[in-house]
């Protein structure tokens, strides 16, 4: 059938030429990468920096102003908590009480719709039993956001027309502008879920009264709350008609202006009036803060842009780009007292859009360059032009078709997406060598009796099952990790997919466009590639294009036309022709690779840069070439010397048992982000003015390091139910500047330099690199040298984040695990902690959740690996309070109730909000309360004064108790059972799963010999990435073998025998052991611990300690199919050649193996080389990203290098096993 689907599209090529060009076009609209397609449009697959990790959650939140964390958990959490467990989907709910709200988190299973969710959320808090909570509390649902929701942070800032900071503005009108103006525009923008505000001050109409008036009027607090809440307020009359003319009917009554509440009439005593103004002071003043934002140690203004779970990021965080343009002509602004005009401008300071372009450019141009890679090695090894111009073409075209599945299918385009591209490059090349090399081949020994679609058909008919065959054990291997759940399944099942889709797609192009190309284009007896004159002039047109939007690959069309015209005027000869051609073309890619490439970095020149290179890409080849003669003598030999040879991949299995069995272990490598999130915590007793002083000196100190770009500060929440953090928790979101000074292109600039290679700057200074000047005042030069921002000693971000520990040591500041934005908001949305290390205590009471965490801390403190300083248990309990006891027969002599007196103290103490002002279309709530110089101090709370329902007034003193007392500033809770954490961090040089691992065991061994006491009703539990990893490992635990079984099935069901499957499967196990010899090298401080032209190789490579984590899994797992796929191919060759030869001695046994393996070989080191060097750019890679893709390459790396010997092992163990079946038959012979 499927030779019947070749023969057909071979014959009707222009069937197959029309489904590539729509494949071409469809694709090229689809590419997630900057496409702005003027001709066809463009309709991007969805973008962002990484899959969305987070739970499938619901958040439910409820405020309820001015009431204690107990309170609020007692009364809200637990209840609701109660009443949303028996949800369906639900598998968790975790919740945090603290002053003033609740949130709890519902946490259901994957596959789950989200909005299905919401919708049971919905309808269960609709239907909750009466008085389940207190009178005029009412939950809603958080904004329909995922756990990477917030895109886009601002501040609001007055800046002059040249964009400097000018001031002028108070707090109060900065926040006025951005809860009334800014946040709904932006509110409006395509696929927000919401814009919360923070910073500044809000305001409000406070009513203070004087309790000494009150008391000589005798009026009572309730008095003055019924007064003002009837004196607000609009009517309606209906209509009148007059003269034939409908008039609608208004009766104003809302308040507008201070002067509306003063003369409010309280009560009327002997015909005179007594109005507000007589008994209080009505002001507009600041409202009770939540939340504080500091810039660099100046308190600033802003909000956070929160994008709709499912919409496309980049899209969203485009169209507030497109609003906040639209805004900023209208935006207020001011002429201040020197004259200048200060006008308010939106500053964004943190733009997930940079970190999603800086991603996905690592991506793509790592793509770009394994495409130009596989180009060069094929036009290398191969030396035929239009074949490697047929299998080059192929790699571009099955990524523009697996961008056509992921538009299709809704993945999105993601770093851990696309590295499913990257790493099948290997595979879907292989699949078009071993086709066209089979091809080319029947063509080549074609004696003219058929023509060339027959024998096109006949030559890719032959390898069509082993094509099929290695293709399908690789996808196999991939279709398990479907299956996985949690984390690691959201986190790889996007890579699977476009992993998959690209075999598939690679597998598809590869039997039914190449064929149809090789019979249009292949001549029999000529050797030249042809181009029509027209041709050769269009070439020359589009590649001038090309250089002038600088694009440098134009030159080699350019070169090519010149060729091609020197050939025309017989300057060049025809037999010269194809090999100057094929060198030219060979140096061109060369020298296009090195210019994209850089390996060695920007600051090196392009010769450094081109030699490295040169040299990396020939020694591969060469050790490969020279693997490809001596090949015939090393099988000979190993097939002679079988004991002495299986010694060596026993020697490789050993290392890579024992490399396994002792090399740390992570859950996933840290995406480096370009920015880190500090965050400390302070005393649970510290108020706003404390707080807001250690926020400024925080921001400062880090604000003085050179390579710091901003860092902005905040202490406290934001007004959305995404962010339910105390004033005592601070985030400090740093960012820091890139190595080099980089243009609008992201592309290094160069600056003029002295003799001394210091810098000029414009106003006649010379300052040295890392000074912290920016790129304004420097002086551009295109022949100078780039201006490195960060200074000598600082080589990677990691030593930023040594500076800014080192600067923050600040008294009264706890100290802060290493953490970054997404990575941050991940780990608290799913375990509630702030670090990815940690344990979870449960159980039923505070103190004791409390006394046991200490224990924990001061145990955990004492293990070398864990890090002293960070280690923190949650003081639960440490809150001071001021509990006010009513005497209820006291209060019941005076005629007062327990609910009166409560509402009396809440009022006058807490405030009481009463109504809301409607100023166009601003609102402001009106507030009564004390003044301030009236509840200072504790004991202003005896004296608060009791109007009594017969007359009279008695202080409050009479009829209560004040105690002191300490209670809990968060309550946190997991399906109904209180939790308390206790946090800690790694040192450097171990592996976090690891070292959690290592404090379990300590702690077990403590709890078991008595040392520590788990108290009665109170367990424990390790959280964060430790349980993520826990999870993952049961998952691989079945995985793995499922992948091993279903390639075993797949290789039985080719070749009707367990004995060759099994053979086959000889050469994974090889790849493995090669995949953890490289890890095991990595890991060494000696390895490529050397320079290159002053630049070392450690830090070109990126040598650093890699952990086992589910990243170099996958590796492996992409490793698997691979070193499966020459075994697979070898195996069909060795079974072709023994039906032909029926060897019958053991010589002929060795030469019909022999025979076979030649066949092979040459396809075969192709796909190595490409493999190999296609990783090259990977393991180099320097922006983001590169910490999630290094750990999947060195696997492949390794386990390619070391499948070399596959294409000996394979041969050597069927030769032995055709050799044990010789002598069986022979000794069976005797026999009879």
């Amino acid at each position: 059938m499927l030779k019947g689907i070749i023969k057909y599209f071979v014959q009707n090529k222009l069937i197959a030429f029309t489904m590539l060009l729509v494949l071409l076009l469809w694709g090229l609209m689809t590419v997630p990468f900057k496409n702005d397609n003027f001709f066809l449009g463009s309709y991007p697959v969805s973008v962002d920096a990484i899959p969305n990790l987070g739970d499938n959650q619901q958040i439910v939140f409820t405020e309820w102003e001015g009431q204690s964390p107990q309170d609020i958990e007692d009364q809200i959490t637990y209840p609701l908590t109660s009443n949303l467990l028996g949800l369906p989907g639900v598998k968790s709910v975790r919740s945090s009480s603290m002053f003033g709200f609740s949130t709890i988190y519902l946490i259901f299973d994957d596959d789950t719709d989200f909005y299905w969710a919401r919708n049971r959320v919905l309808e269960k808090i609709s239907s909750l039993p009466i008085n389940t909570l207190p009178q005029g509390v009412a939950p809603k649902l958080g904004p329909d956001a995922n756990a990477l929701g917030q895109l886009f942070w601002y501040t609001i800032e007055g800046r002059d027309k040249n964009g400097k900071i000018t001031g002028g503005w108070d707090l109060h009108e900065l926040r006025k502008v951005q809860d009334f103006y800014v946040k709904n525009i932006l509110a409006s923008a395509e696929n927000v879920a919401e814009v919360a505000s923070i910073g500044g001050h809000i305001q409000e109409y406070q009513i203070e009264v004087k309790p000494q008036l009150m008391r000589q009027y005798k009026i009572s607090l309730n008095d003055v709350i019924e007064a003002v809440k009837e004196t607000n307020k609009n009517i309606g009359a209906k209509t009148i008609e007059i003269n034939s003319a409908e008039y609608i009917i208004r009766g104003l009554g809302l308040v507008d202006k201070i002067d509306d509440l003063e003369k409010t009439i309280v009560v009327t005593n002997d015909f005179a009036p007594i109005k507000i103004k007589d008994l209080a002071i009505v002001t507009l003043g600041p409202k009770d803060r939540k939340g504080i934002l500091d810039k660099e140690g100046a308190e600033v203004v802003g909000g956070v842009v929160v994008g709709r779970n499912g919409s496309n990021p980049q899209k969203v965080i485009k169209s507030i780009k497109l609003k906040i343009k639209e805004l900023s002509e209208g935006m207020p602004s001011k002429r201040l007292s020197d004259g200048s005009v200060s006008k308010l401008t939106i500053v964004p300071f943190y733009d997930r859009t940079e970190l999603i372009e800086s991603t996905l450019g690592t991506l793509s141009t790592a793509l770009y360059l394994e495409i130009l890679i596989a180009a060069l090695v094929i036009l290398i090894l191969l030396r035929r032009l239009r074949v490697s111009i047929i299998i080059s073409a192929l790699l571009p075209m099955a990524v523009l078709t697996v961008f056509i599945a992921m538009k299709l299918f809704k993945v999105d385009a993601n770093i851990v997406a696309l590295s499913g591209i990257a790493i099948a490059i290997g595979t879907m090349v292989d699949m078009g060598i071993i086709l066209t090399e089979n091809i080319i081949l029947k063509l080549d020994q074609s004696n003219g009796d058929k023509s060339i679609d027959e024998l096109v058909v006949e030559g890719a008919s032959e390898v069509t099952s082993a094509i099929l065959t290695a293709g399908l054990t690789t996808i196999l291997s991939f279709i398990p990790v479907f299956i996985l759940t949690g984390e690691e399944g959201r986190m790889f099942t996007p890579l699977a997919f476009t992993k998959t889709a690209a075999l598939l797609s690679a597998m598809l192009l590869s039997l039914l466009v190449i064929p149809p190309a090789i019979a249009k284009w292949y001549r029999l007896g000529t050797n030249n590639f042809k181009i029509k004159d027209i041709g050769s002039y269009l070439l020359a047109f589009v590649g001038f294009v090309l250089v002038l939007f600088k694009f440098w690959a134009g030159l080699v069309l350019i070169g090519f036309f010149v060729l091609t015209l020197l050939k025309k005027i017989n300057v060049l000869k025809g037999k010269d022709f194809g090999s100057i051609l094929n060198i030219y073309l060979v140096i061109s890619i060369v020298l296009i690779l090195t210019h994209y490439w850089n390996p060695l970095g920007v600051d090196n020149n392009y010769f450094f840069n081109l030699l490295f290179v040169v040299i990396v890409a020939g020694s591969v080849l060469a050790i490969l070439y020279l693997f490809y003669v001596f090949y015939d003598r090393i099988l000979l030999w190993a097939m002679a010397n079988k004991f002495k040879f299986f010694c060596i991949p026993m020697v490789l299995l050993t290392l890579g048992i024992l490399i396994y069995i002792s090399i740390g272990k992570e859950f996933m490598p840290k995406l480096n982000e370009g920015s880190f999130l500090l965050m400390p915590t302070t005393t649970a007793h510290s108020g706003i003015s404390e707080n807001k002083k250690l926020l400024r000196q925080l921001d400062m100190a880090v604000a003085s390091i050179p390579e710091i770009e901003t860092v902005i500060g905040k202490a406290g929440r934001v007004n959305s139910a995404l962010d339910p953090a105390p004033l005592s928790m601070f985030e400090n979101l740093i960012s820091y500047k890139t190595e080099f000074i980089l243009d609008e292109n992201g592309k290094p600039m160069s600056f003029k330099i002295s003799d001394n290679g210091e810098f000029y700057t414009k106003d006649g200074r010379v300052v040295s690199a890392g000074s912290g000047v920016s790129k304004d005042e420097l002086i551009t030069d295109v022949n100078g040298e780039y201006y490195r921002n960060w200074r000598k000693h600082i080589n990677s971000p990691d030593d930023i984040w040594n500076e800014i520990i080192a600067v923050t040591n600040i008294p009264g500041v706890t100290s802060a695990p290493k953490l970054q934005p997404i990575e941050t908001r991940l780990i608290m949305l799913q375990t509630g902690m702030r670090s990815p290390m940690g344990i979870k205590i449960f159980g039923t009471n505070l103190e004791s959740i409390e006394r046991f965490g200490s224990d924990l801390e001061k145990e955990i403190k004492q293990i070398d690996q864990v890090n002293t300083t960070s280690v923190f248990s949650n003081r639960i309990v440490a809150k001071p309070y001021i509990n006010v006891v009513l005497d209820r027969d006291k209060a019941a002599r005076y005629g007062l109730s327990v609910n009166e007196l409560q509402e009396i103290l809440e009022t006058a103490i807490g405030g009481k909000l009463l109504t809301e002002v409607i100023e166009e279309r601003e609102r402001f709530d009106v507030i009564i309360r004390y003044p301030k110089e009236l509840r200072a101090e504790p004991q202003d709370l005896k004296n608060i004064v009791i109007q009594l329902p017969k007359g009279g007034s008695v202080p409050f003193s009479e009829m209560v108790n004040i105690k002191y007392a300490k209670g809990p500033q968060v309550i946190k809770s997991e399906d109904g059972f209180l939790t308390g954490y206790v946090l800690f961090d790694k040192n450097e040089g171990f592996a976090e799963i690891t070292v959690v691992e290592e404090v379990k065991k300590i702690l077990e061994a403590k709890v078991k010999n008595g040392e520590l006491m788990v108290p009665e009703g109170i367990r424990y539990r390790f959280e964060g990435n430790y349980e993520n990893n826990q999870h993952a490992e049961k998952s691989l635990a079945v995985i793995i073998p499922l992948i091993l079984i279903a390639i075993l099935f797949v290789l039985y069901f080719q070749f009707k025998s367990l004995t060759v499957s099994f053979i086959i499967f000889s050469g994974v196990l090889v790849a493995f052991a090669g995949g953890f010899i490289m890890i095991w090298l990595y890991n060494q401080h000696w390895f490529l611990n050397f320079s290159f032209l002053g630049n070392e190789l450690r830090n070109v490579f990126n040598v650093q300690t890699v952990n086992l984590s589910i990243a170099v899994w996958v590796g492996f797992i992409a490793l698997f199919g691979i070193a499966t796929d020459d075994g697979v191919l070898i195996a069909t060759y060795l079974k072709n050649s023994f039906n032909d030869k029926q060897p019958d001695s053991i010589k002929e046994i060795r030469m019909a193996v022999l025979s076979a393996g030649n066949k092979r070989i040459r396809p075969c080191l192709m796909t190595t080389a490409t493999t190999l060097l296609a990783l090259l750019p990977v393991l180099t890679a320097k922006g983001h990203g590169k910490d999630i893709l290094i750990p999947m390459a060195i696997p492949g790396f390794g386990g390619m290098l070391v499948a070399l010997i596959t294409l000996l092992v394979v041969p050597v163990l069927y030769c032995f096993w055709q050799e044990l079946k010789l002598k069986q038959r022979n000794l069976t012979y005797e026999k009879l």
